[in-house]
Parts: C-alpha cells; structure tokens; sequence
C-alpha cells in the first residue's frame, strides 16, 4: 500500500513523482479532536437565521421606542384614593374619574366621586386590567384622576405676581432637581409657607407630571410654576430686580440662625448630590447652611427647602 512506511519495500525513492514526504507532525491528529457543540445558528453571524434575529429585534426596539414616545405624549394620571382626593379639593384641572368597577366603595372613594360630579368632571368605570394598564404601577387603589399637561408660567410673570402680592417675594427656584416627587414636595412647602412660586429649569429637570401632582397634594393648581430657558440667566434678572439670591449648601458662607429672610428672596436648592451647579453658585449673593446635630451631613433637597421656608415665614410672623 503506497505511503506505509512500515511495509517492505515502500520508501518512495528519491526520484519519484513527488518526492520525500514529511510526516504531519501530530496535526491531523489534533484536528480530529472534539471542539464543542456547534454554535445555533443565531449565534453565527455569516448564518442567515443571525442575519433575521437581528433585524427583528432592532424592529422590536424602534417600536419599543415609538410607543414610550406615545406614551409619553398621553395624558397623566394622578392614582391613589388620598391623592386623587386631595387634588380634587385643590381644584386639579381634571378631565376624567376613573373608578375600578368592583372597588370597595369607602369614604375617600365616595368624597372624590361626589367632588368629581359636582366639578363636571367625566366619571368612567374602568377594570383592574385597565386601571393597571394606564397607570404602570399599579398602585391606583382603585382610583386614577386624569390630568391634562401642566401649563407653566413665564419666569417674568412670576416675578410680578409675587412682587403684587401683601408679602415680600418669597420664590424657589430648583438647580439640578431631577425626581419628580422632590419637585412635588417643594411645591407642597413653598404653598404651606406662604412662598409665591417655584422655578424650574426647562432642561435636565423634573417637571410638573402625575408624580409630581400627587408628592404636592394638589398644591400644584394653586402654586405657580415657571420654566426657565437659562436658570442662571434669570437669577441674575431677579437680583438686578431687587432680591436676595440665597443658594444651599452645607458648606455655607451663613448659617440659618443667622440670616435675615423677610426682604424678598429667592431660595436656590440643588440636589443632594451634585449641589448647586458651578454658575448658579457664582451668582448666589450668598450660601446658607442648615445647623445639624449629629454626624448627618446633608437633608434631602425638598427637606431642606421646607425647613429654610419655615423658619423665613417665622421670621415674617415676627416682623408683621
């Protein structure tokens, strides 16, 4: 048999067609050993099947996409039976009363039905798979008040109506304040202690949505709201206009105890993380910082608001 080495006779000569062979030195031995299971064809990315996979899932997250545009464009749902309640005191601008069709009626849910007839507002029964449906979280206790988009006020116009009003300007404005229900809980301070209205940045900031109608109370159809296209821009304006630009911070240049809130003010409140941003600190008259007791370094930014606007309308008490 020709190329067995082992036969006599066999050892091509050195004149032969092809001439000495060299041995394969192992390799066609290695290359008959097992290499694991073959890959599926969607993990190929020559295979046709991997080619489809992938269209389909960019289809799949274009859609995606599309409809959390969809949903973001649709009205807001205020849910709970409390806070549904306390927005129809408040007088919300509702357009719709959803009531899950086997709720157990109690007094909350009664009230808010009754406020919803008296207002005009459209009440509609609903399932508990479309109750979950509309509202995401699912914690709708069987009620969810809907609310149209929030209609902000110019920062100008703020401005005027808080210089108007019997007291002295009492403002907030929000710097890098990006939960919703940190803007709620502001809104629902600034109208317990007498302030006039908050500010926002229209960028890279929460805005008035359920979430923040529902942390406020209602306090939002009460308290104006005004969107700033460059928050530091129209601090500037209202110092110029006469106010006190009052920045927080724990490393401030005054403390609480000694500052003077009963000129008018504006209280800028950062986020507990990231503070007050570089420029709105540069043009912040000053920064005040809360005395603590204990080791805890720094207060939730709506916390911090509400104890700076309590002791600001003490002080007023005081002064009247």
């Amino acid at each position: 048999m020709a190329g067995n080495s082992q036969r006599k006779g066999a050892v091509r000569k050195s004149g032969s067609k092809k001439g000495q062979v060299v041995g394969s030195g192992g390799q066609r031995r290695r290359g008959l050993e097992a290499r694991g299971a073959t890959p599926k064809a969607v993990d190929r990315t020559y295979h046709p099947a991997h080619k489809k996979a992938k269209a389909a899932a960019k289809a799949k997250s274009a859609a995606g996409r599309s409809a959390a545009r969809r949903k973001d464009d649709g009205p807001e749902y205020v849910v709970g039976r409390n806070p549904v309640v306390e927005c129809l005191r408040a007088g919300v601008p509702a357009t719709a009363l959803y009531v899950m069709t086997t709720i157990d009626a109690d007094d909350r849910v009664r009230e808010a039905i009754a406020e919803a007839g008296d207002k005009g507002i459209a009440i509609l029964e609903a399932s508990k798979t479309e109750l979950d449906r509309i509202t995401v979280n699912g914690l709708h206790q069987g009620l969810a008040l809907q609310v149209p988009e929030y209609r902000y006020t110019h920062p100008d116009d703020l401005l005027a109506d808080a210089r108007a009003s019997p007291n002295p300007p009492l403002l907030v404005a929000l710097d890098n304040i990006t939960d919703p229900r940190n803007l709620g809980a502001v809104i629902r301070s600034v109208a317990a202690f007498g302030g006039q209205g908050v500010l926002i940045p229209s960028r890279r900031s929460a805005s008035v949505t359920a979430v923040a109608w529902r942390t406020s109370a209602g306090a939002a159809a009460r308290l104006p709201v005004a969107q700033a296209p460059n928050l530091t821009r129209t601090l500037v304006d209202w110092a110029k206009a006469g106010c006190q630009i009052v920045g927080l911070d724990a490393d401030g240049d005054v403390t609480l105890d000694e500052y003077d809130g009963t000129g008018p003010t504006v209280v800028v409140v950062g986020s507990e993380g990231k503070g007050l941003s570089r420029l709105v600190r540069e043009n912040c008259d000053s920064i005040l910082s809360i005395p603590m007791a204990g080791d805890v370094e720094s207060l939730n930014a709506s916390v911090a608001a509400g104890v700076v606007l309590a002791e600001f309308a003490r002080q007023r008490r005081i002064a009247e």
